[in-house]
């Protein structure tokens, strides 16, 4: 499987593998496990490491979210202009979001899209995401990348960007994505953890911003287990 992705140097010291960089933006490559900010509960989170992002006193800020437990492209702007042309773009689905995942079974079919309204709900155990009638509209195009029929390798487009849209979808589809704790099974060696990344990010900006991350190790590994495609999934 080739890999595009290679990290971009930066002008300054930072803890993350930079994929882009410019003036306005860089988008970094995020490890699993690694909350975007600290929130109500506190801990380490990538905004942590903003001082050594940037001195200028308008940023960086977060252009957008990634859940904890999801690695790959993140968007921070480095100041505040292009961090309102970012987050317009986001709000007109103009950024085009792609995501790897790695979930239990076979789609039904070898691509398609999931269309939902999805809201949030809570109860004693905590809160999730279910398909409700009053939610948001929510939808992601997904094809599949290999499969062996007890595990596939799934690109989604994201077309919308609700809060584990990716999850819910692939739950969906009869297929919960490997190692996630609320919308399928995680136990066992296999699934200690979301095998689910940001793999490619980009927007139509004025130069446009483009970047690649290339699988953490607990994807690459599954991915190595399935059957290889004819040509590769970047066509190479």
């Amino acid at each position: 499987m080739s890999d595009p992705a290679r990290p971009v140097p930066t002008d300054g010291p930072s803890p993350f593998p930079v994929l882009f960089r410019d003036a306005r933006f860089l988008v970094i490559d995020k490890p699993p496990g690694l909350a975007v900010h600290a929130g109500p509960a506190g801990g380490p989170s990538v905004e942590d490491a903003f001082p050594l992002l940037s001195r200028r006193p308008d940023g960086p800020w977060l252009a957008h979210r990634l859940d904890r437990d999801t690695s790959g492209c993140l968007l921070i702007a480095l100041r505040k202009q292009p961090l309102l042309a970012a987050q317009a773009a986001f709000a007109r689905g103009q950024a085009r979001k792609t995501y790897w995942a790695i979930v239990r079974g076979r789609p039904a079919a070898d691509s398609g899209t999931v269309a939902m309204t999805m809201a949030k709900q809570s109860d004693q155990r905590g809160w999730r995401m279910v398909e409700a009638p009053t939610g948001q509209d929510s939808r992601t195009a997904w094809r599949v990348l290999a499969t062996d029929g007890h595990l596939s390798w799934l690109e989604l487009r994201l077309l919308t960007g609700r809060t584990h849209q990716a999850r819910l979808h692939c739950a969906s589809l009869g297929c919960p994505i490997l190692g996630d704790p609320i919308y399928g099974e995680a136990t066992g060696r296999d699934s200690s953890m979301l095998h689910l990344m940001s793999r490619a990010l980009a927007l139509p900006l004025e130069p446009p911003v483009s970047a690649v991350a290339p699988p953490p190790d607990h994807i690459r590994a599954a991915l190595a287990r399935l059957p290889a495609l004819r040509g590769g999934p970047d066509g190479d």
